[in-house]
């Protein structure tokens, strides 16, 4: 199901709680959302569609990819970018790492671990940080 877009900046500030296997269809409206919006934009996290559960989707070197319970567990190089997002008016400065390490769960629950660098590491950092109720 597309969802609405949600632009409430309280609730967009409250920290997301762990995603578990009953949150698949939260994950798939997400994926589904994100998709209808891809001319503007390329990552979403739950708490944009207004569920607060550590689920994020973005769009990787033309593919999409869901992650539940991201999390970075290393990071180098930082870097000054200013960003945009669908929930929020205009674009802000914000701090970003060139290279994460990223610690999440695939849609079967297993964990993976990948590197990523540049763009797709930018968007991940700022769909965590829509997890941790940063709002940048």
């Amino acid at each position: 199901m597309i969802c609405e877009i949600c632009k409430d900046e309280m609730f967009l500030a409250q920290k997301s709680e762990p995603a578990t296997s009953q949150d698949l269809q939260t994950a798939a409206d997400l994926l589904e959302t994100l998709k209808f919006h891809k001319d503007e934009c390329v990552g979403m996290a739950a708490n944009m569609i207004g569920i607060h559960k550590r689920i994020i989707a973005f769009e990787n070197d033309g593919e999409y990819v869901v992650m539940f319970n991201p999390e970075i567990i290393r990071k180098s190089e930082p870097y000054n970018a200013e960003e945009g997002c669908l929930s929020l008016t205009g674009t802000r400065p914000v701090k970003r790492w060139k290279t994460i390490k990223v610690r999440w769960q695939n849609e079967k629950f297993q964990t993976r671990l990948k590197t990523f660098a540049d763009w797709p590491a930018q968007i991940i950092q700022h769909e965590i940080d829509h997890c941790e109720g940063i709002i940048i």
